[in-house]
């Protein structure tokens, strides 16, 4: 049996209608047409669909089956098309977003919300890690695009501006700094350093590094952590200090001191990370939603 839709839902015009003749404008083709395709439905099922009289036609039982079964088919069909354009269109479908949590402050998950409310029918899973992790996941297709801080270049990902921010330094109550309105970097360069571990990718370290690097003398770091909330507390606990991006400090513990470094032109970037090959028109809706 073969039966398409378009014989179903000349069927269902019939069956509704009880009248060839109506069903026929309603579908707007000519009734002999319509009769020979009701007759081609019957003989491809094997089943008489309807009683035809002169004066009437009426459904016969295997008819009232088909009835309900071809507007559930019929309806079906409708959503599983609908979808597929709304997919193609990028209003329907997967994202899945990466981020780096010192971004938060700077609104990327507001960002997410807006493009959710625009599209309500996008399912979009969130997932935090460093840029470098984050990054190879862009690559590798787990993730659809993420919100990276300072990445390495890539030829396989392609970057799109979100921020640029100054940096600050931290230090503990009780260093010899504390008490100034701001520093240069470069006077913390003999201090014990807490910063990330080298994994996190060369491009955010030596741009993290460079207010405090001086005619090639760097800062020795002596404690790494993996969270720049972890950074500051271990700062607050006087195990050193360090330069962080502006935002990153905002939850700075009570035993930290945020001072302003004075005359530096470093700046940490955030972008959003998408497959340089990908063009998919979801892809372009949520840029263009969160674009402010």
């Amino acid at each position: 049996m073969d039966v398409d839709l378009r014989q179903l839902r000349a069927f269902l015009a019939v069956a509704d209608e009880l009248h060839f003749g109506r069903a026929a404008e309603r579908l707007r083709i000519a009734q002999p047409a319509l009769s020979q395709q009701i007759r081609r439905t019957e003989r491809d099922l094997g089943v008489d669909l309807f009683v035809r009289t002169s004066r009437s036609v009426a459904l016969t039982a295997a008819g009232r089956v088909l009835q309900g079964r071809a507007r559930s088919l019929l309806d079906q069909a409708a959503r599983d098309v609908d979808e597929v354009v709304r997919v193609g269109r990028g209003e329907a479908g997967r994202l899945d977003v990466g981020f780096v949590v010192s971004a938060l402050p700077l609104g990327p998950i507001e960002r997410v919300q807006a493009f959710r409310q625009q599209y309500p029918l996008v399912r979009v899973e969130l997932t935090e890690g460093y840029s470098s992790s984050l990054l190879a996941r862009i690559v590798r297709g787990e993730l659809d695009l993420a919100v990276l801080r300072d990445p390495d270049p890539d030829l396989a990902v392609r970057f799109l501006p979100f921020r640029r921010e100054r940096f600050v330094a931290a230090v503990p109550h009780g260093h010899r700094l504390a008490e100034r309105a701001s520093i240069r970097g470069t006077e913390l360069v003999d201090d014990p350093f807490v910063f990330f571990p080298a994994v996190a990718g060369a491009v955010a370290t030596e741009r993290n590094l460079a207010p405090v690097v001086v005619e090639g003398r760097r800062p020795e770091v002596v404690q790494e952590a993996t969270t720049w909330a972890t950074v500051l507390h271990l700062v607050g606990a006087g195990l050193g200090v360090t330069v962080a991006p502006e935002s990153a400090t905002l939850a700075a513990p009570d035993t930290v001191v945020l001072l302003p470094l004075q005359d530096d032109p470093a700046r940490s970037e955030l972008v959003w990370a998408v497959r340089a090959d990908d063009d998919r028109e979801i892809l372009r809706n949520f840029i263009a939603a969160t674009e402010h």
